[in-house]
């Protein structure tokens, strides 16, 4: 009875960390399937069912015709995607924030339907737009589509950061006599920028995941997300594997390159 009292004690002091890593593994469950069937040698088309080990796929993932064009274009799309909606984005949440005008309040509505808006609505919408404009479907209709979809997660990202600046340093570098652009550049910008690094990042992983959208608004183009949704009817390729877990590398790289950063900027603060 003792003991069982102690682990029952123990358990309820860890509760949220075993909570939160119960979580975070369910989340990671199909990262790791999607990672371990990338070492599968299938027999068939599907690679749905381990067989046994194997690096064939690794040593060459542009092995099936397609997938490497789709994947380069999925990028393309989804860095100026990032850049277009990042700059409006981010100019549209420093007027709502600092400015008033008569349809302020109408904006600041408007912003956050592309947000709760279902992405099949969203798409027929983009498509009908489109095909009366008597507009060619390709790179460039997908590329207007995303930056629509991507520019109101970033202008609220970027609105909240901005709605937290404490407006007396933009004051106290005018009383330095630093210029508007000098102070933008030099204090509103730099604290700004978090912000605007998430929504940037938010706008690329969105971009270059999305299916729905730039299945309306593609014609002819083929992107990754397209590309693996056409392989999924004729079969699996084991390389489609492969790029899913090094796209997932290279995120978590990112994450763990951005937390050491952070923490050596604490540690040459705090000394």
């Amino acid at each position: 009875m003792t003991f069982l009292r102690s682990l029952s004690r123990r358990l309820k002091r860890r509760l949220v960390v075993i909570a939160g890593l119960l979580t975070l593994g369910y989340l990671l469950l199909p990262n790791i399937v999607v990672t371990v069937f990338s070492f599968n040698d299938p027999k068939g088309r599907f690679n749905y069912e381990w067989q046994r080990f194997s690096t064939d796929a690794w040593t060459d993932p542009c092995g099936v015709a397609g997938l490497c064009g789709s994947l380069s274009l999925s990028l393309q799309l989804a860095a100026w995607a990032t850049l277009g909606a990042t700059v409006l984005g981010t100019m549209t949440a420093f007027a709502l924030v600092r400015y008033r005008f008569r349809a302020r309040g109408a904006v600041n509505s408007l912003i956050f339907l592309p947000m709760a808006m279902p992405e099949v609505v969203m798409a027929a919408s983009l498509l009908t737009l489109f095909l009366n404009l008597g507009a060619e479907l390709g790179f460039r209709t997908i590329l207007i589509a995303h930056v629509v979809f991507c520019l109101s997660f970033v202008v609220t990202a970027v609105k909240a950061r901005v709605m937290s600046m404490d407006p007396r340093l933009e004051q106290a570098a005018q009383d330095l006599y630093a210029g508007p652009l000098q102070t933008f550049l030099r204090v509103t910008l730099p604290i700004a920028a978090p912000g605007i690094a998430a929504g940037a990042l938010l706008a690329f992983a969105l971009s270059f995941d999305d299916f729905i959208i730039t299945n309306f608004t593609a014609g002819s183009t083929v992107t990754f997300p397209m590309f693996v949704w056409g392989s999924a009817q004729r079969g699996t390729p084991v390389q489609i594997n492969v790029v899913g877990t090094a796209v997932f590398l290279v995120a978590v790289l990112c994450v763990l390159a951005a937390m050491v950063m952070g923490n050596r900027r604490n540690r040459r603060r705090a000394s």
